[in-house]
């Protein structure tokens, strides 16, 4: 799955900052092998990715 994009703005009323985070510049592929699982839905939201697997209906408002 592919890490979609969310504007700050949109992260905020969404609270995405409630979920499991990491900075841009680690790596994706890592924290999903080690930690999510292959299947976690990513979201970038700034300069962060986070890990919204527990609700998808924010990976599905964000764009690609």
């Amino acid at each position: 799955m592919r890490v979609k994009k969310m504007s700050v703005e949109e992260g905020r009323r969404e609270r995405i900052d409630r979920f499991p985070n990491f900075h841009r510049s680690g790596s994706v592929r890592g924290m999903k092998r080690l930690y999510w699982g292959e299947q976690a839905l990513c979201v970038r939201c700034g300069q962060y990715i986070y890990n919204v697997t527990a609700e998808p209906s924010i990976y599905n408002h964000a764009t690609i």
